[in-house]
């Protein structure tokens, strides 16, 4: 039962790093150390069935409440009012997870490869912040068949980048064009469900169904490949993933508007961010 609620608290945190531009749901995943678990249940459940229902059931439930309970909290509350204090929280939250992964590579000789693998990673993720700072516009969703499956494979690109540590799944739909749409749906689809308005609900359908089953296959898919890149080239793999990690700070800072700060922001946020990693570093242990 213990493990139950950790890993609802787990999905919780990887829910909402799911909403927010520059915060990457994979970073979240390895933070909390249940990455290379999600992987292989995902990889092989028809023969990890049992061990895979154990894990993704309460992870599901708690990035289901991250969604329904928070998203609107975090864009339209926290995000808006306390962005410095929310964005350290967050970068708190990805460093606790660090110390966990070094410990995979520490020991080795570093290498070459190791040193790339780092640098091209690391790049990679500002450089995707760079691209996609102040992107967001509203996508045309209007019902067709050109665009049910465009929306499907947006779905695709959106979970395969959430499942890469490092990779923000909502700042690549930002650059996209389909951040701002696709939550608008998901708080109206929730709003209609408060109210029990199914006629409201179904309109949400057209959006949300190819949607979700381009995140299911996504996920699948790019689980298949990590697991053979974890497998084969396990140390260069585990050095991209740091330089993923320590490369999102940077990209959250860059994607960050925060306006003017006085010192009692400044210090708010410090004491967030040390929350953030521990709280972090607990749930990865």
């Amino acid at each position: 039962m213990k493990e139950f609620i950790l890993n609802i608290l787990r999905g919780i945190v990887v829910g909402l790093a799911n909403v927010i531009p520059g915060v990457s749901g994979g970073t979240m995943m390895v933070s909390m150390g249940i990455y290379d678990k999600l992987i292989l249940v995902l990889t092989h459940f028809i023969k990890r069935i049992k061990e895979a229902v154990a894990l993704l059931v309460p992870i599901g439930i708690g990035m289901l409440l991250a969604i329904a309970i928070f998203s609107k909290l975090f864009s339209e509350i926290f995000f808006p009012k306390y962005p410095l204090q929310t964005n350290l929280l967050f970068i708190g939250l990805i460093l606790g997870g660090l110390p966990a992964i070094y410990s995979k590579v520490k020991g080795n000789t570093v290498k070459t490869p190791h040193i790339i693998a780092f640098a091209v990673f690391f790049a990679l993720v500002v450089g995707l912040a760079l691209v996609g700072e102040g992107s967001g516009a509203a996508a045309d969703t209007s019902f067709s068949f050109f665009n049910e499956i465009k929306i499907f494979v947006i779905g695709v690109i959106a979970a395969a980048t959430m499942v890469i540590p490092g990779v923000s799944g909502s700042m690549i739909m930002m650059i996209l064009g389909y951040y701002t749409t696709i939550i608008d749906t998901i708080n109206a689809f929730i709003d209609a469900l408060r109210a029990f308005d199914i006629g409201a609900m179904l309109d949400t359908f057209t959006l949300l169904v190819p949607f979700g089953i381009g995140v299911v296959v996504g996920i699948v898919a790019v689980a298949k490949l990590i697991e053979f890149i974890l497998k084969k080239y396990t140390l260069i793999a585990y050095w991209a993933i740091i330089g993923l990690i320590v490369a999102s700070p940077f990209a959250i800072l860059i994607m960050m508007e925060i306006g003017s700060v006085g010192i009692a922001q400044v210090l708010a946020g410090a004491v967030l961010l040390v929350i953030g990693f521990l709280v972090s570093f607990k749930l990865g242990e």
